[in-house]
Parts: structure tokens; sequence; C-alpha cells
């Protein structure tokens, strides 16, 4: 589904990669073990440019939503720190 947005992201943090276990980080800031598991990582450089940062915040929610809706794991709550985000005003 990110692939065909032309998105690239990964599960987890890398320093969890290859793990079952949530990462300490998530986990430290009292994440839910759900919501831990389910974050994904999104990796920038110098080089990614603010359109680029925009579009994935438009893209994303939709996506999100189509897997959760699919999730066993879903509550039906709003997504985790997505309810305000907005692209930025240039």
């Amino acid at each position: 589904m990110i692939s065909e947005k032309g998105i690239c992201a990964s599960s987890g943090s890398a320093c969890t990669s290859g793990s079952l276990e949530p990462s300490h980080v998530l986990m430290s800031m009292a994440v839910s073990q759900t919501y831990a598991h389910g974050s994904v990582r999104f990796s920038l450089g110098v080089y990614n440019t603010q359109e680029e940062v925009d579009y994935i915040i438009k893209e994303f929610p939709p996506i999100i939503e189509r897997l959760r809706a699919i999730s066993p794991f879903a509550d039906g709550k709003p997504l985790f720190g997505m309810e305000s985000c907005e692209p930025h005003k240039h």
C-alpha cells in the first residue's frame, strides 16, 4: 500500500529491526505496546524537500486507516498523533 504511493518506510525502529520486541524508546514514552508494535519509521535526509514531506503527510493517514480496518488490534480510537497533522504552510 505504501509503495503504491511512492513512499518508503519501515516498521519499528532501526534498533529493533529483526526483533519482535517493541522499541524501548517508545515504551519509555509510555506508548502502549499495540501502538509501539504498529509504529512506522520514516528516514529523511538533507535532499528531501518540503513538498515530499507534505506529500507523505497527505497520503499516509488514508493508508493507515485502511490498515487499521483490517487489523485485529485496531480499537477504533483516533490515530495516535495523527489527529492534528496538516501539511506545512509555506
